[in-house]
């Protein structure tokens, strides 16, 4: 596959059954349905976490009783946002990289490694961090300790290493580096 079709989509098949059409206007394949699924779920997924960095400092500086509140919300979001939605994308992706045999191509296996991390990350270290940062900001109310602040440095550093992986994977899908 030449890097200029590489992940372009193979032909329309002729046959019945390929697709669903709309009168003249569309024909929808299910595969192009897959996509939009996918795209999607990433969205949903990872695009409230590009907040973050605006409104947790702020919040930190001026309302610092209400960051427990904020990481039980950020709990929340990881259990019923982030997790479900990557784990949908995960699904989506494992059956286009399949429908069309791409699992060659760096384009598919590197945002694959990098979905798997950070579905990972979720679980193994930003759920309990976060409720560690919820019982210490609840304990410490309007002025944060040194043991808070210790405790949110790395959780403010592997967001962002989070952030920029989401980044990469999302350049690595639509530029496709690498491809034979």
């Amino acid at each position: 596959m030449s890097p200029d079709t590489a992940g372009s989509r193979p032909p329309r098949p002729d046959a019945p059954g390929g697709g669903a059409t709309l009168g003249a206007m569309a024909t929808i394949y299910f595969y192009d349905v897959m996509v939009a699924v996918h795209v999607a779920a990433i969205v949903i997924a990872f695009g409230v976490t590009f907040a973050y960095p605006v409104f947790m400092p702020w919040i930190t500086r001026n309302h610092p009783e209400s960051l427990a509140v904020m990481h039980e919300v950020q709990g929340r979001i990881g259990k019923f946002l982030i997790t479900p939605f990557a784990t949908l994308a995960l699904l989506a992706g494992i059956y286009l990289a399949s429908d069309r045999d791409y699992w060659k191509q760096p384009w598919v296996t590197i945002p694959f490694v990098i979905l798997i991390v950070l579905l990972g990350l979720g679980g193994a270290f930003f759920a309990p961090r976060e409720r560690k940062l919820a019982a210490l900001a609840k304990r410490d109310g309007a002025t944060l300790s040194d043991e808070y602040h210790a405790a949110a440095k790395p959780v403010t550093i592997v967001g962002a290493v989070a952030s920029l992986l989401v980044l990469v994977a999302v350049f690595v899908m639509i530029v496709k580096p690498f491809t034979a």
